[in-house]
């Protein structure tokens, strides 16, 4: 089984995919966060398989380290950090 969850990053700015870039997956536990992956962004801005086999029916955060990325290029960002949180409520 493929992974059910995958990203793409572009860097809307330059107008190309944003390779390199650090993910962090998450999933909510109690009263924080516990991290299940991490990844980086190939040279087409993607991340094909953050989890295998099937989600459950929880929160989940998605936190990509877009300082890491500006840093790599030579440039000051302005956001250090870009966070995407979804629910999953029907894991088939």
């Amino acid at each position: 089984m493929s992974s059910p969850l995958t990203t793409h990053v572009l860097d809307t700015a330059r107008g190309v995919p944003a390779s390199g870039v650090p993910v962090t997956l998450e999933v909510a536990d109690g009263e924080g966060w516990r991290v299940l992956a991490t990844a980086v962004t190939n040279d087409d801005g993607r991340v094909a398989g953050l989890v295998e086999g099937r989600l459950r029916s929880t929160t989940y955060r998605m936190s990509f380290d877009t300082d890491a990325y500006w840093a790599a290029l030579g440039i000051e960002g302005f956001y250090p950090v870009a966070r995407v949180v979804f629910r999953v409520t029907a894991p088939d």
